[in-house]
């Protein structure tokens, strides 16, 4: 059963992907009365509903949504006996670490970005609720990619910036995870009886000349744009300004800047061998969300020519 505001959209996200489209109640993750109705008769309950964006001009939407809406949907879960109750949070909440590698002994770290300061706040009202010993289990993803993505989200959509506009050569880099492999992580997460749990999921880490590389080598075609970082997060800022004034979705924005040049690895090791999960080569992954891009007229033949 989902919880979902537009329960139409239900029907067109999972005709999309040739799937019946299961049992919803329409409400709102920041409404109580809603969210108990939908888990009415639930023994576990997936919690993954977010405003995800760095945009600035969203970030006090981001603010106000993101802790309250963990803060009504895991004290609902608790009380209403679920087990587990999986919170998906994000490697954000990690971000910037201590050190060269995030892993899963990595503190929740003081972000300055909206979304990173949200997912803090979400973050310590689920460690709450395990420190009192109830059955969360805390899955942290990092930037995910794939099809089928209704909502054409950032990470989705600097996919086909990068292979339309070129990709930045600078510090840093980010990661690649399969939103079918985290699927796969949630749901075999979902088990009841395991206690208090924590899974990181940052997925496959490139550096921006080894991304070059494997969308040179998936799409053919990789323009390659030496970008200092500096450059970089101050074209992001003067974004910031232009989205206020102007209609525009750019995806430069300042706070995806920071997190592509000073991005670092995640250790997924532990994660994958408890849950017994084998990532997808990430090529597969880029070649599938590009084809999809393709498919839905968002990119042209000419920037992806391999897979045209």
């Amino acid at each position: 059963r989902l919880l979902a505001r537009d329960p139409a959209k239900v029907d067109r996200v999972f005709a999309a992907l040739g799937a019946p489209a299961p049992d919803r109640v329409a409400g709102d993750v920041l409404d109580p009365a809603s969210v108990a109705r939908a888990l009415e008769s639930c023994d576990a309950v997936v919690h993954a509903a977010a405003v995800v964006t760095n945009e600035r001009k969203r970030a006090q939407e981001v603010l106000d949504t993101n802790p309250a809406a963990a803060r009504v949907v895991l004290a609902a879960a608790v009380a209403a006996g679920a087990d587990p109750i999986v919170h998906v949070s994000s490697v954000a909440s990690l971000f910037p670490p201590p050190g060269p590698v995030i892993d899963p002994s990595t503190p929740v770290a003081s972000p300055t970005s909206a979304y990173g300061r949200s997912k803090v706040g979400a973050e310590l009202v689920a460690r709450s609720l395990q420190d009192d010993g109830a059955p969360v289990t805390i899955v942290y993803p990092g930037g995910v990619w794939g099809p089928h993505d209704p909502n054409l989200t950032e990470q989705v959509r600097a996919a086909g910036t990068l292979v339309r506009s070129g990709v930045p050569i600078t510090s840093g880099g980010l990661t690649v995870l399969d939103v079918r492999d985290l699927a796969t992580v949630i749901a075999r997460a979902t088990v009841p009886g395991q206690g208090p749990r924590r899974f990181l999921l940052g997925g496959h880490f490139f550096t921006t000349p080894e991304l070059a590389d494997l969308l040179e080598e998936v799409a053919g075609r990789a323009t390659r744009l030496p970008s200092p970082p500096r450059a970089l997060r101050t074209l992001g800022r003067f974004n910031d300004l232009l989205m206020r004034v102007i209609p525009a979705d750019l995806s430069i924005t300042y706070e995806g800047m920071v997190f592509l040049t000073r991005g670092v690895p995640t250790d997924d090791s532990a994660t994958l061998e408890a849950l017994d999960v084998t990532l997808r080569p990430a090529g597969e992954t880029i070649a599938d969300t590009l084809r999809w891009l393709l498919d839905q007229g968002l990119l042209r033949p000419r920037h992806v020519p391999r897979l045209a």
